[in-house]
């Protein structure tokens, strides 16, 4: 599944769905929950043929981040998906 920015509206990512942040930011990828507490995104870089990515863990508790500067809410999640609001 590859969604892309709306602001305001809640994205439902499965794990290994894709998010594109906004124009001329990174991807995340839902990567599920290592632990009953612990969630984990990958953000994913690229320019062309060349790219690098990284997981990012979250306590589950954890509802408003910030990824390559833009603040997400979670809604929900859990270790099937993840429900994402950009603020």
């Amino acid at each position: 599944m590859n969604e892309s920015m709306g602001v305001g509206r809640a994205v439902v990512l499965p794990v290994g769905g894709e998010f594109h942040l906004k124009l001329g930011k990174d991807r995340i990828y839902y990567a599920g929950m290592p632990s009953e507490e612990v969630y984990s995104l990958v953000q994913r870089k690229s320019m062309g043929y060349q790219g690098y990515a990284w997981n990012l863990y979250y306590h589950k508790r954890q509802r408003d981040i910030t990824i390559d500067g833009v603040r997400l809410h979670v809604e929900s999640v859990t270790s099937e998906d993840i429900a994402i609001r950009p603020e």
